[in-house]
């Protein structure tokens, strides 16, 4: 499916839909969700679904709405947005399974290998590890198969990357730092090709290096053998990690997982949330960041083992902080031509973008920054849609 349109509308005003009325009784239902997550898939579909290069039988995310020539000619790279695409994809299809969807999946993967042009791999682990997770879950709950290649090479590098003396990878090869974005997902990558122990030793790093002693946060990262440490804090920095430890809880039992996971939601309800919704965002890659966030909260709120009062009342937090973000997002969306365009942070209106100055664009260091108006970028619209896709998913499992 492509774009139809490049340019934001200049016929349509974009509409807001009235404020809920808060009443319990007229909460979100799971169907509510479903045909939320379903708009948000449509509204990324019609504004940022592209053919690679005019190649038959691919497409991937133009990464701005309105959109430069040279992003909708896929000039620069942004390996890890397009595998939050082919991961919130598989969310949409998991949800409600259609031949178009699973095609879609394949087909996104498909042209993710091309553009790469070497392969499914790159330097950075960090990268690496998303795209794992993202064809690893295609490969399991759609019988996708022809990602057997990228998840063999994928995990051949994780393993390979992973550091011995320190327990943990680096940002990226050769690299000196080493940090939560790599760490926290390729944690989870690793766990889910079965290596525990692995997995289990990067927790363990996270919780003894980088963890604030002050707020219970999850810090950046460390550089080593130096020990000099990095201590901004990002929201996917905490989300990860809460994936990481509900995955090694679930596979092996041990209780101190279990306890890690409640002590780092206490935090983030804490310090991240307001009315118990998620706080701050931004645009570039930090568009990606409270939606990664709320992916692994409904983890946590579907898969932390327990049956005692502190592990049901932790599913329940969790729960509840990715519903209430849900509909502070939905709340602030605007309607453009019928279709959702989600806000950078959730508890403000979202600003129609008007064009394409103020693109964003990578930094010498790689990142990417935030276009003037933040919602023109893939990231935060990917964020919202992963966010309707776990409000659905915890409200469909009674919570």
């Amino acid at each position: 499916m492509t774009s139809r349109s490049d340019d934001a509308p200049a016929s349509r005003s974009p509409q807001r839909r009235p404020r809920p009325t808060g009443n319990p009784a007229a909460e979100p239902d799971a169907a509510a969700w479903s045909e939320r997550a379903d708009k948000a898939e449509s509204a990324i579909a019609d504004r940022h679904l592209r053919m690679l290069w005019m190649l038959p039988g691919t497409e991937l995310g133009v990464v701005g709405w309105p959109s430069t020539v040279a992003e909708r000619a896929f000039f620069t790279w942004n390996y890890w947005w397009q595998a939050h695409l082919i991961d919130v994809s598989v969310d949409a299809a998991n949800r409600v399974t259609t031949p178009a969807r699973t095609r879609r999946v394949e087909t996104i993967a498909r042209s993710h290998r091309i553009r790469n042009i070497s392969g499914w791999t790159n330097n950075y682990y960090d990268d690496m590890a998303w795209l794992a997770i993202a064809l690893e879950r295609a490969e399991r709950t759609q019988g996708i198969t022809e990602v057997r290649g990228g998840l063999t090479a994928l995990h051949k590098e994780l393993s390979a990357g992973f550091h011995e003396e320190y327990g943990a990878l680096p940002w990226r090869k050769e690299s000196d730092y080493f940090n939560t974005p790599a760490n926290g997902p390729g944690g989870v990558a690793l766990a889910r090709f079965g290596e525990f122990d692995k997995a289990a030793r990067i927790a363990d790093f996270i919780d003894e290096r980088l963890r604030d002693p002050e707020t219970g946060l999850i810090l950046d990262g460390i550089h080593l053998p130096s020990g000099e440490v990095e201590s901004t804090i990002f929201s996917y920095c905490q989300g990860v990690v809460l994936g990481l430890e509900t995955e090694l809880a679930v596979h092996t039992g041990e209780a101190e997982h279990v306890q890690r996971v409640q002590r780092l939601l206490a935090a983030v309800e804490e310090h991240l949330t307001a009315d118990g919704v998620v706080t701050g965002g931004g645009g570039g890659d930090g568009g990606l960041f409270n939606g990664i966030l709320a992916r692994y909260l409904a983890l946590v709120a579907l898969m932390l083992p327990g049956d005692g009062a502190d592990q049901r009342g932790a599913r329940r937090t969790a729960a509840r902080i990715v519903t209430a973000s849900a509909r502070a997002a939905w709340e602030h969306r605007l309607a453009v031509e019928g279709e959702p365009l989600f806000g950078h942070d959730w508890t403000v209106p979202a600003t129609l973008p008007t064009g394409t100055t103020g693109a964003a664009s990578f930094t010498s260091g790689g990142s990417v920054t935030s276009s003037d108006t933040p919602e023109r970028d893939l990231s935060v619209q990917l964020s919202g849609w992963l966010l309707m896709e776990s409000a659905h998913l915890v409200t469909a499992a009674g919570l």
